[in-house]
């Protein structure tokens, strides 16, 4: 984690790591300590991007 986060959500976290490592398990946690481990990084296309990797498929033929 790169940011520094609070004794307590480090707590929560160490405590709920095991449930957190299960592949495709969905744990219940408070907005901040989610947020603190990562779960809202934005890594979606900007509009700009996605309008780079349209094809045009009527002027490919």
């Amino acid at each position: 984690m790169s940011k520094s986060i609070s004794q307590e959500t480090q707590d929560v976290l160490i405590e709920r790591q095991d449930e957190l490592e299960v592949p495709g398990s969905q744990v219940e946690l408070d907005a901040d300590i989610a947020e603190a481990a990562g779960a809202f990084e934005e890594d979606a296309l900007t509009e700009d991007e996605a309008l780079d990797s349209a094809i045009d498929v009527n002027n490919e033929q």
